[in-house]
């Protein structure tokens, strides 16, 4: 795992050369091991690279690498795992190799078949390649956005890099706010691609490629997930899935395995990373390392069930039990870690987590991607019940509906429960019941999949945001992508969206941020592209069954592991931040989120959140993400925008 920086200016050569090596020690945190920078005066080409060690650890490996002649050079952050039976391949072209490593074999595969060489790799990346023979800049990512890549195109140049702060490095990057950038990250948490924070700075999207030449910037897909229609030929039975995916996933856990230090695995004792050290320990002679934080607070503890996990595999297994002290002492790094706006709070724990796992081994598995393939989220059978069920009820009733719902307040809505014979758990009291609440209330609103959905996932909703900014909600690749989705079913639909949006631009990155604020590389078998595209043919009764996710997985990880040891409801990294707001980070709000503060900086209405943070701290209602959106996007401010 590495950080890449580069750019093509011809015209202001000399001061982005000045510039490159600030750029690239930005990323040191990604590669801490090594660093190196390439030159063409002519062209006006540099490439800067910070090099994280993981396979061929000598001097072999080092980047920018070159190609014989010294006419291509490559710089690339990830892995591809295959890279060994790809590098047999090219020896029976002629092609003698220098080194160990797979970026060696990026750069020869790239030469011998050009572009096409991208249908053969099986990974994680994000690469470019300077072609000097035909004065072009590639750049590519791979298909599922695991490994990230920005760019920025003005009329002075072309720059490129792994994170935003590589590019505001360079002394000639304008940041320039993006308003309608801001606007959706407030609704869905993070800033959707190919978008960024930044006017004229993007987001490679995942499973694209670009190319920068004399003709300028041109972007194309090379590859996108096989539509929903289930191949009739294939052998859809349980048991023959069952088998099949089980070998998919070996095979994939098995690549992802590859690597010259010690490896390990994020254990949360949840189905997907379960699964994924199961058949780790399946594959390993010995035990695998696995790691794993919890909460004192016995609600949001999910390190008990992964001991269990940890044991019943006999895994050697690193646990630490983390305070309300440890988790918001994060908070301060936060805007430093994730270079752009970020507003999903298991951020906190992520970062937790990655940092016990460093302190041990230098590559980490993870079960990520396992809810966007097999249905594991509840919003993807709760949006499609509730738009068979809302379209039952005339438009004019929902919304006498909503405006009764809408008085009702906290302790009616428990009184409610109190009258169905049910009693309201502690972790859902004021934690998530209201905030689903609110949600159904403007759900009811309207009887359209895609805004049943939208609303589902989404923090600030279009009027609240007209209220609090003065602007509608600009479209995003949200909107095209349900207009492209026909040919799936709803539940199918729904996952293909956030494999396209949610999934890179939150999960992944994520991830990706955390681990590299540590250095340490998270590896995510269950989005292998074999397996993604097996999974997307997959019927929808395989990964729903009545009313829950995830059903051929479950039925796979019970050969491993006692169904005992999983059958319980989805807990997630989910942190107290209700009631953080009401005490721990009430001076956080009073500081970040003041009228006069808000008032000076002239882009929210302060009288729009002074009721908000009311509202919540006399439990009125919950708005812990809604506020927790505006901090981190306060506290970002501060460090990227000021001075």
């Amino acid at each position: 795992m590495c950080g890449i920086v580069g750019f093509l200016s011809k015209k202001h050569f000399a001061e982005a050369c000045g510039s490159l090596s600030k750029a690239t020690n930005t990323l040191s945190h990604r590669g801490p091991d090594d660093a190196g920078m390439f030159f063409d005066d002519n062209a006006g080409v540099g490439l800067g690279h910070r090099r994280l060690s993981i396979i061929d650890l000598t001097r072999a490996g080092r980047q920018p690498m070159a190609s014989d002649d010294g006419k291509v050079q490559i710089v690339h952050n990830g892995e591809v795992y295959n890279f060994r039976e790809i590098r047999q391949s090219l020896l029976s072209h002629g092609h003698v190799f220098n080194s160990q490593t797979d970026t060696e074999v990026i750069l020869k595969a790239y030469m011998q078949w050009g572009i096409q060489c991208l249908d053969r790799f099986v990974g994680m990346f994000a690469f470019a390649i300077w072609d000097s023979n035909e004065q072009k800049l590639l750049l590519a990512r791979d298909r599922l956005g695991i490994k990230p890549l920005y760019y920025h195109h003005s009329e002075r140049g072309f720059s490129f890099a792994s994170e935003l702060k590589a590019l505001m490095a360079f002394s000639d990057f304008r940041k320039d706010l993006d308003p309608d950038a801001l606007v959706l990250f407030l609704h869905y948490q993070y800033v959707p691609g190919p978008r960024s924070i930044f006017r004229n700075t993007w987001k490679l999207l995942p499973g694209h490629y670009a190319v920068f030449d004399q003709e300028g910037l041109k972007t194309r897909r090379y590859w996108e997930v096989p539509a929903h229609e289930p191949d009739i030929h294939e052998n859809w039975t349980e048991s023959h899935v069952v088998e099949r995916l089980e070998d998919l996933l070996t095979l994939s856990v098995s690549d992802h395995l590859v690597g010259d230090v010690p490896l390990g695995a994020l254990l949360s004792g949840g189905i997907d990373s379960s699964l994924v050290v199961a058949l780790m320990q399946r594959i390993n002679p010995s035990p695998v390392r696995t790691f794993t934080i919890g909460f004192k607070e016995e609600p949001y503890n999910e390190a008990v069930w992964a001991k269990r996990v940890a044991n019943h595999l006999g895994t050697d297994h690193c646990e630490i039990l983390v305070t309300p002290k440890d988790a918001l002492a994060v908070v301060p790094r936060l805007p430093e870690m994730y270079d752009e706006p970020f507003a999903d709070s298991s951020a906190i724990p992520t970062s937790l987590v990655c940092q016990l796992a460093r302190s041990e081994v230098a590559v980490a598995l993870s079960g990520d991607g396992g809810d966007e393939q097999f249905a594991g989220y509840v919003r993807y059978w709760a949006a499609t019940g509730m738009l068979k069920g809302f379209r039952r009820i005339p438009r004019s009733t929902r919304k006498i509906l909503a405006r009764a719902f809408d008085s009702l307040s906290f302790s009616s809505i428990e009184a409610f429960y109190g009258l169905c014979g049910k009693h309201l758990p502690q972790r859902f009291r004021v934690n998530n019941l209201l905030d689903k609440w609110q949600k159904l209330l403007r759900i009811l609103n309207d009887a359209a999949l895609s805004e049943i959905y939208r609303m589902t996932v989404c923090l600030w909703g279009r009027e609240e945001l007209y209220n609090l900014m003065g602007k509608d909600l600009p479209e995003s690749r949200y909107e095209s992508l349900f207009d492209e989705s026909d040919v799936w079913s709803p539940v199918a639909m729904l996952m293909r969206v956030d494999r396209e949006t949610y999934l890179p631009d939150a999960m992944l990155s994520k991830v990706d941020r955390a681990g590299m604020a540590v250095g340490l590389e998270v590896r995510v078998p269950l989005l292998d592209h074999r397996v993604v595209e097996y999974t997307s043919l997959m019927p929808d009764s395989l990964k729903i069954r009545n009313g829950t996710g995830k059903y051929i997985l479950k039925r796979l990880l019970a050969k491993y592991l006692p169904v005992s040891l999983f059958k319980r409801p989805k807990m997630g990294f989910a942190l107290p931040l209700d009631e953080w707001f009401r005490g721990e980070l009430k001076p956080l709000l009073s500081d970040y989120l003041s009228p006069s503060r808000l008032k000076r900086e002239g882009l929210f209405d302060e009288k729009v959140i002074e009721k908000k943070i009311l509202e919540h701290l006399q439990k009125k209602a919950n708005h812990q993400y809604r506020l927790w959106s505006l901090l981190m996007w306060e506290m970002w401010k501060e460090k990227w925008l000021s001075g």
